[in-house]
């Protein structure tokens, strides 16, 4: 039986230069796990909350000192000599501790960085690679271990790129009868070929915080011609070899209960919205629609999913934040066909399997996503690969916070080959 004999954490930096967590958990047999936290820049409303130190002096408020200390002088005396094969036993001792319906008070970023390091530990303990070992906490009947299809974020708006552009993300996802490693090669080329583009029509290639290229442009119309434009310059078919993708993040654009896009020279209800989505998904095969509507339009949720849901995947982000209950809101309500699943949004492991499993029983469409602020740890490609998710959002093909997800990727798909 392996214990867990220390806990302790430290501040590091993110892809944003920012602090977040870094927790390690020690176990008595001298096996570690290590784990760190992201953070979003477009947060949801009900997000669980990652705790801020709010001292201006030192980066600009966003230190992570509390979150440190509660790791170590609160967390961690609670959980040594628990056997850290216990996951489900270690994270409620965490939300128990923690007391609050959002995680406010010891802070999701503390919570989750633990309960991810003694995952990562206890799947050494088990002799398992981490996707193998996450797996044995979901139901797996009919569910076969896959790399889930990759949706590659290859032009970043909103506030992931200074508000070039309206949208937040402009996604290119090859179709899932590829390979993984033909995948990623399909998303380099589109990648490189929209670089080039930008280059000669005297467009900003710098990128946003996600790896895309981050382009002022007229439009969000002209993004997704752009974008068109370089898959057909490698030679592949829109809506057959490869699909268009759009995180609208609709919170972001609304303003005074109307919609405000580029495209359109006067605000919008969100029926006119939802008929200028028909109108890109008609132009350009919009397979994806991430948050296309504010999250506190229930009926206009509902609306899209009648009008567009047979043909596009209607997916709650900021309108379900991993969020059980609002996972529950939106199954009533019949808003979304597919759930952003982000384990920082709720806090702990097993808390986001469980989201997971209700999603996956009511038939929606999983993905699994990273956040703007990033680290090095690639723990949900293995998450991913446990949950038998049907997509990954890890950013663009660049940057190394996200490279280190494909590239984890990479070396699962060579293992599950041996299996």
């Amino acid at each position: 039986m392996s214990k867990i004999k220390q806990v302790f954490a430290r501040e590091i930096l993110n892809s944003k230069g920012f602090p977040s967590i870094e927790t390690t958990v020690v176990l008595n047999d001298g096996k570690t796990g290590v784990a760190s936290c992201p953070s979003g820049t477009s947060v949801g409303n009900y997000e669980a909350c990652e705790l801020h130190d709010n001292d201006k002096s030192r980066f600009e408020g966003k230190g992570v000192l509390k979150a440190v200390d509660n790791v170590q002088n609160l967390i961690g005396p609670n959980l040594v000599g628990i056997d850290v094969i216990k996951q489900q036993v270690i994270d409620k001792i965490m939300i128990d501790l923690d007391g609050t319906q959002n995680k406010s008070r010891l802070g999701a970023n503390a919570i989750l960085s633990v309960s991810i390091a003694v995952a990562k530990a206890a799947a050494k303990v088990s002799v398992l690679p981490l996707f193998l070992y996450l797996r044995e906490y979901i139901k797996k009947e009919n569910l076969n271990l896959k790399i889930p299809t990759p949706a590659f974020n290859i032009l970043n708006g909103g506030q992931h790129a200074g508000l070039n552009v309206d949208f937040q993300e402009f996604l290119v996802i090859p179709a899932s009868s590829f390979s993984y490693d033909e995948s990623l090669m399909i998303a380099n080329s589109t990648y490189v070929a929209l670089k080039k583009i930008l280059k000669d029509r005297g467009l900003s290639t710098l990128v946003g915080d996600e790896g895309g290229f981050g382009p002022a442009l007229e439009n969000n119309n002209e993004g997704l011609a752009l974008i068109s434009k370089s898959i057909e310059q490698i030679n592949l078919r829109l809506g057959f070899d490869i699909f268009l993708g759009l995180d609208a993040a609709a919170n972001n654009i609304y303003t005074d209960g109307k919609y405000h896009v580029k495209d359109k020279n006067t605000s919008l209800q969100a029926m006119e919205l939802i008929a200028f989505y028909q109108e890109l998904n008609s132009n350009y095969k919009i397979i994806y629609l991430e948050d296309p509507i504010v999250d506190s339009d229930w009926d206009s949720w509902s609306e899209i999913i009648l009008k567009m849901g047979n043909q596009t995947i209607i997916i709650g982000d900021d309108l379900i934040a991993t969020n059980p209950y609002r996972l529950q809101m939106a199954l009533d309500k019949k808003a979304v066909t597919g759930i952003i699943i982000k384990p920082n949004q709720i806090g702990t492991v097993i808390e986001a399997i469980a989201v997971v499993e209700v999603a996956r029983a009511a038939g929606l469409k999983i993905i699994i996503s990273h956040r703007s602020g990033e680290t090095n740890d690639d723990f949900i490609a293995d998450f991913a690969v446990a949950m038998s998710a049907d997509y990954v959002k890890f950013g663009a093909p660049a940057r190394g916070e996200r490279v280190a997800k494909y590239n984890r990727l990479s070396q699962i798909e060579k293992q599950l080959k041996n299996l």
